[in-house]
């Protein structure tokens, strides 16, 4: 619910449990007054203090009144290069070389229903779901106004952000910062939660408290990146899954970005989130208009599971367009593990009918499929099926595929070439490259230049060609390795900062254009396992594959990491074969299966080298995980334990909404001798409901259960699955 006062200037957001708000003072000066648990309203400006600040300016219009100081109020979009020294939203580079931006509130707009942004990703809803708070700013000297957008998501607690900045004069200006998200908060007691990593180590949970100075995370590799998501939390230093002040926030953008926050010397601290400004410089012509990318923002005051089921439901119901939409998406295997890039038609067919027999549903061919392509060395962007291997093309192959009862799906990388094809030999320029400079390979290809629209319907056509020959319900969109020698022959140098970004908005045309003419057509992202897991990409692709690391243990950090902002429903999780290509390591099918359930379920094996004894535990896998689809995809994750504490077991829950049900799931740790007996604590569950576990005979109140806790078997060796299903009477 939006509530605005247009005579004090006072605009107030409520969401179910949370409030936000902000003023227009009596310089035009929009200040942000609070954010947190819901409150009646009321007008909040009066927690801004105003005292005398030694080196910290004072705007003009205050005369000598040293008490009003930029550098020291809480603003909504903080200006650049007048008296406030800490992190800018924006920084505009004036024709006349001056580096200012000072924005004055001009005026609001209220509307139903949800805003969008051309081009790209944004969390959606109609006039029953979310309502749209527009404020004006304006620099009136530099004649650039500022549109600040606000989606409220009342039912989902969610707070969307972004910006759009257009010049409004006669002269050329130039963005060097455009911020989606600024929050200001006047305390500093927090801690800063940064998910970080590498590749097949995603999104493992780093916690500092803030400290004098800027601390930040980002990207500059073109992608979100394995190293540092796109996600952020800020708490109570005593914050944790059941309790404190939570405050979650999620770039909806999947390229270079920044996440920095400021603890001032005044004991405040500031958030900011967007773009990342590394080669970043857009130009505005007078008349032109840029669009920052969208935030997202949760509040919760019960701790970090109550925000991360708003995430959950906030993303898989007003971000996430499935082709599957209330109804269940199918089992898969992919052929990579067993075949690599050697295979022919009867191999996969082979692999597919084992796959089908077991309970399989779609069959994924991986890389290798077209013309040229035994290694990683050649063949990208040459995609044409390659004869050999598959004599009669799709054409011949999926009707064999299908025949067994199996969907098809293949994979693909369309942002990539290899210098030997005939896509490259025809058109080296359309790959980034500075002039003059030997190119720089990652896995042995280069990078596309996705920014020139000429480069983009090119691989349209010939991708879809592929498509339309045959049944194809699934693909795989890939993306193996980072952008380097960033330049674009289609724009001119005074230009070349727009590449990074013009490349994303060309990745999210051309996967719009998938999902607009393939409406069917169930597309699942991934950059080297997890390097591109974000919001964004999620409004394109419904899953992404979570990380290339398949071994379960490291699975158990990976998956509780993502777990944090992303829902089950949106991580690729696979059982893959032991010794794990990763790690060497050799689980039990049993527990392989319990870890990839947690995910959008499928195998990564040949099924045909599997034993009787495998053979049958995967049927039960699979007819265990068809049974509790719902509940695992669109039931609250709880995490029970944190696995980075090497305890003797990681536990974790999926509980439905109306608490009636409930699968409780643990892994052992490496065991020691003599284990002491241990109960597990289960969360989430209704403490008048009596529950039935695994439809046996023991039934326990849910206050039992969550209070003084299930007693656990005595599990004696390392990494051995568990799992109960609770059942309301």
């Amino acid at each position: 619910m939006i509530v605005c006062d247009k005579k004090e200037g006072l605009f107030t957001l409520h969401t179910r449990n949370t409030t936000y708000q902000m003023k227009a003072d009596s310089y035009r000066v929009l200040l942000h007054t609070y954010y947190g648990a819901r409150i009646v309203g009321g007008d909040l400006s009066y927690l801004v203090r105003y005292t005398d600040r030694g080196f910290s300016p004072n705007p003009s219009e205050v005369g000598h009144n040293r008490d009003y100081s930029l550098d020291t109020l809480p603003q909504e979009y903080s200006t650049c290069g007048v008296g406030d020294f800490r992190i800018p939203s924006i920084d505009l580079e004036l024709e006349d070389g001056s580096r200012i931006a000072d924005l004055r509130y001009t005026g609001f707009e209220v509307k139903k229903g949800k805003y969008s942004l051309e081009g790209l990703p944004a969390f959606f809803g109609d006039e029953e779901q979310a309502e749209t708070l527009v404020l004006f700013l304006e620099d009136t000297a530099a004649q650039v106004g500022v549109e600040l957008y606000y989606g409220v998501f009342e039912q989902c607690d969610l707070i969307t952000r972004a910006a759009r900045i257009t010049n409004r004069g006669g002269h050329p200006v130039r963005l060097r910062r455009a911020t989606s998200l600024c929050l200001d908060f006047q305390r500093a007691d927090l801690d800063l939660i940064t998910f970080d990593g590498g590749h097949v180590i995603e999104r493992c949970p780093t916690r500092t408290p803030l400290r004098q100075g800027v601390q930040s995370v980002g990207s500059v590799r073109g992608t979100s990146s394995h190293q540092h998501n796109p996600f952020v939390v800020l708490c109570d230093h005593d914050a944790n899954e059941d309790y404190g002040l939570c405050y979650g926030a999620a770039m909806v953008y999947s390229g270079n970005f920044e996440a920095a926050v400021e603890r001032s010397q005044f004991e405040s601290s500031r958030l900011v989130m967007g773009i990342n400004p590394y080669h970043f410089c857009w130009p505005l012509n007078p008349g032109e208009s840029f669009t920052t990318p969208e935030a997202a923002l949760v509040c919760s005051t019960c701790g970090l599971a109550r925000m991360t089921h708003q995430f959950h439901r906030a993303i898989r119901e007003h971000l996430i367009r499935d082709p599957y939409h209330g109804a269940r998406r199918p089992v898969l295997i992919n052929n990579w593990e067993a075949t690599e890039f050697h295979f022919d038609a009867d191999m996969l067919v082979s692999i597919a009918k084992e796959a089908a027999s077991l309970g399989a549903e779609l069959f994924v061919m991986d890389d290798g499929w077209f013309t040229n392509r035994d290694s990683d060395l050649s063949g990208l962007g040459d995609w044409v099926v390659d004869q050999n291997k598959l004599p009669g093309g799709l054409e011949a192959l999926v009707p064999r595929i299908n025949d067994l009862g199996l969907r098809f799906g293949m994979w693909i990388e369309p942002e990539m070439v290899s210098e030997d094809s005939q896509l490259y030999r025809d058109h080296p320029d359309w790959a980034l490259r500075a002039p003059g400079r030997a190119q720089t390979r990652g896995r042995s290809q280069l990078v596309l230049d996705f920014s020139r629209k000429e480069v983009r319907d090119h691989i349209y056509q010939v991708l879809k060609e592929v498509l339309s020959s045959a049944n194809v319900t699934y693909i795989k969109w890939d993306m193996n390795r980072s952008l380097s020698d960033v330049w674009s022959a289609g724009l001119p140098a005074n230009r070349q900062g727009e590449v990074f970004h013009r490349y994303m908005l060309g990745v999210y045309e051309l996967l719009e254009r998938f999902r607009r003419d393939y409406p069917d057509l169930l597309i699942e992202g991934c950059s080297g396992g997890g390097g591109r897991f974000d919001t964004g990409m999620l409004y394109y692709t419904p899953q992404i594959w979570c990380s290339d690391n398949t071994d379960a243990i490291d699975r158990l950090r990976i998956q509780y990491g993502t777990s944090f902002c992303y829902p089950a429903s949106t991580m690729g999780a696979h059982v893959s074969a032991v010794p794990n290509g990763q790690t060497g390591r050799c689980v039990s099918m049993e527990t392989r299966g319990i870890v990839a359930m947690s995910g959008t379920f499928g195998y990564e094996m040949d099924l045909n080298e599997t034993t009787p004894e495998e053979k049958e535990i995967i049927v039960r896998q699979i007819e265990k995980y068809k049974a509790y689809y719902d509940l695992i995809q669109r039931g609250d994750y709880y995490r029970l334990t944190d696995p980075f504490e090497d305890g003797p077991y990681t536990a974790w829950a999926h509980v439905s909404e109306d608490r009636r049900e409930a699968l409780v799931s643990l892994v052992t740790g490496t065991m020691h001798a003599a284990p002491p007996f241990r109960v597990l604590r289960i969360k989430g569950l209704d403490p008048s409901f009596c529950y039935r576990v695994n439809d046996g005979e023991e039934v326990y109140p849910g206050d039992v259960l969550m209070q003084a806790g299930y007693p656990l078997p005595m599990l004696k060796d390392d990494y051995q699955p568990f799992q109960l299903h609770l059942k309301a009477e």
